[in-house]
């Protein structure tokens, strides 16, 4: 069965820094946690030009950052600074602990990106931040970016979560990342596409609980980023960011899931009457 998930109504409005935070667990009828597997979450990040998010602490998170279109401007007290942008990936494992800052010049576009992030195999591993070049992405072709450390990926993070992005032209039908004994989460970035029978807009997202292959079909120029998950795999969860204390349990996020749903019946009621 493909669960969906609609665009999050979990924002946080900070003054030019806006963030949507996706929970992939609570795609689920009865979800008993917030991520799914390794995947904690996948936050998607506006950062207006000119604004500097001050130098702060990770520990045990991995952290993908991926950057479709716009620069992002990292430092951080291991490697320096350098611009992570449309041909560049950054992946922070935080490990034991690492600080870092992140900017945009005035001159720089409004950034909108992803930041995913996983939970390691192990607590207070040693921390790296990897960064540099990926290859041009093709149309309507997968490219595989980030995978267990040890693997073909370019990147890795410390656990048992590919990661794969596509730019898709509309009318073009391709299969999905699939893996035997993998789940399946993805994510679209812009566009619009369908999978299953199931229409899927921008920022929405789906979890596929099987290895059941599945095409998808865009119906406009789509972007889009897919995960496949081990979800036996062991996993931490004491990321200052992945396991934040402050998420909301289970059982208040199928609360909110429901009166989310409650209040968007009740205004099309109240648009039909008008």
């Amino acid at each position: 069965m493909l669960l969906k998930g609609e665009r999050s109504f979990i924002v946080r409005d900070m003054g030019g820094f806006v963030i949507r935070i996706n929970m992939p667990g609570w795609l689920k009828p009865r979800p008993s946690d917030h991520g799914h597997g390794a995947l904690a979450m996948v936050v998607e990040s506006f950062l207006d030009p000119g604004r500097l998010i001050a130098m702060h602490e990770h520990r045990n998170d991995e952290i993908i950052s991926w950057v479709p279109d716009g620069v992002m401007r990292h430092d951080d007290r291991m490697t320096g600074r350098f611009a992570t942008d449309s041909g560049h990936l950054l992946v922070m494992n935080a490990g034991r602990g690492f600080w870092h800052s992140e900017e945009t010049f005035p001159s720089d576009p409004p950034l909108r990106m992803l930041q995913i992030i996983v939970r390691p195999k192990a607590v207070d591993l040693e921390p790296r931040i990897q960064h540099g070049p990926i290859s041009p992405a093709p149309p309507n072709s997968w490219r595989h970016l980030v995978g267990p450390e040890g693997g073909p990926a370019p990147f890795f993070v410390r656990n048992a979560v590919d990661f794969f992005d596509i730019r898709l032209e509309p009318g073009v039908r391709v299969e999905l990342p699939n893996k035997p004994g993998r789940d399946l989460y993805f994510y679209v970035f812009s566009g619009s596409v369908v999978i299953d029978g199931q229409a899927f807009g921008e920022a929405e997202q789906g979890l596929l609980l099987q290895d059941r292959r599945l095409t998808v079909e865009a119906r406009s120029p789509s972007v889009m980023v897919a995960f496949l998950l081990d979800v036996k795999a062991p996993v931490t969860r004491q990321g200052t960011v992945g396991d934040h204390r402050k998420i909301p349990p289970a059982a208040v996020a199928r609360l909110l899931r429901r009166w989310v749903q409650w209040r968007r019946v009740w205004r099309k009621f109240i648009e039909r009457s008008v």
